[in-house]
């Protein structure tokens, strides 16, 4: 089957909000169980194919973020519809076909305060893109997660765009670590995992069993249904127990480099359980931010410590400035 081209539609009005054809389709789909072209940050991806070609018995996951208009209307349900065309022995078979409805949430996100102390920071593996947090799909017991769909990993910046300095083999050369993490809202601690090593940089570690991915780690819950992820913390560091009520700003631990980590940061999300994995990770904002600029290319956990330098090569965002209620971006520098 050739796919060219999915349009998202309003249900009630079918009035298409977003549509992807061509390259661009073919940089947002891809087989399932299939890496991602590019998601392992260390040789670029190959150029979108031209042509979406399903073959048979494949299954297919496309990627699709939806910009709408300041005060556009967020439609109740979403359709999507498909144009292409079966292709058999005998000839070419044009279809148009609508499928999978899909109702939009009415939850409000969470509107939190930083989950670090005040100072700047790079925003890394956010939304949207091709990231390991935002496509890290994964089918668990007959349904599909996106776990960490909406999770950011946060790395200390020094006044000289710097994310390391020194020798990038050496845990303390990394400005991120040993810095404290705060509680982003008031709330209570469901989970508390310690004990497990701080990796040595910047070599990937082998992948760790499931419950050990997050590295030590603390999960608060906030309100009903959510709770916060504070994930790669360093050994020791936590001295609060399961049952413990936390405050606002209050230092729940130390950032680390523990689970699956290569250079120490900070991972932070918001769950809908208090269990990681499986999850689902909705959207959250905080209450306010400055951007401070943006880095073009994708430096992240499993690159930032074999780059030749530790300094970020930041430039101008579109988006620099204050920001209230907001969530970052992918690759975005904040000032909290």
């Amino acid at each position: 089957m050739r796919l060219d081209r999915v349009d998202v539609q309003d249900a009630n009005t079918q009035q298409v909000i977003g549509s992807l054809s061509g390259q661009a389709l073919g940089g947002a789909a891809n087989p399932v169980g299939d890496p991602l072209p590019g998601a392992d940050a260390y040789t670029p991806p190959p150029p979108p194919p031209a042509e979406t070609v399903i073959q048979g018995s494949q299954q297919w996951i496309i990627w699709i973020d939806l910009t709408l208009d300041h005060g556009q209307p967020v439609p109740d349900v979403l359709e999507h519809h498909l144009v292409g065309a079966v292709l058999t022995a005998s000839g070419v078979s044009p279809f148009e076909e609508t499928v999978q409805s899909t109702p939009t949430a009415r939850t409000s996100p969470l509107d939190l305060r930083p989950p670090v102390l005040p100072g700047t920071w790079y925003a890394s593996e956010s939304c949207c893109g091709n990231t390991h947090h935002r496509r890290g799909f994964a089918p668990i017991n007959g349904r599909f997660y996106v776990p960490q769909r909406f999770a950011i990993d946060w790395y200390r910046v020094g006044g000289q765009g710097q994310t390391w300095e020194g020798d990038p083999t050496q845990l303390t050369s990394y400005l991120s670590y040993r810095q404290p993490v705060v509680a982003s809202a008031g709330g209570r601690v469901v989970e508390v995992q310690d004990g497990l090593p701080d990796n040595p940089p910047p070599v990937s570690p082998p992948v760790p069993p499931v419950a050990d991915t997050v590295g030590n780690h603390i999960t608060l819950e906030v309100a009903p249904g959510r709770y916060l992820l504070y994930g790669h913390l360093h050994p020791g560091s936590l001295n609060l127990r399961e049952g413990d009520c936390v405050e606002p700003g209050q230092t729940l631990g130390l950032i680390g480099n523990s689970g699956n980590s290569t250079t120490p940061h900070l991972h932070f999300q918001v769950l809908t359980t208090a269990e990681f994995f499986p999850t689902d990770s909705p959207p959250f904002t905080f209450r306010e931010f400055r951007v401070a600029g943006h880095v073009a290319p994708r430096l992240w956990d499993d690159n930032l410590g074999r780059q030749p330098t530790g300094v970020l090569p930041i430039q101008p965002s579109p988006y620099d400035g204050a920001h209230r209620s907001e969530y970052p971006l992918d690759r975005e520098v904040i000032d909290f």
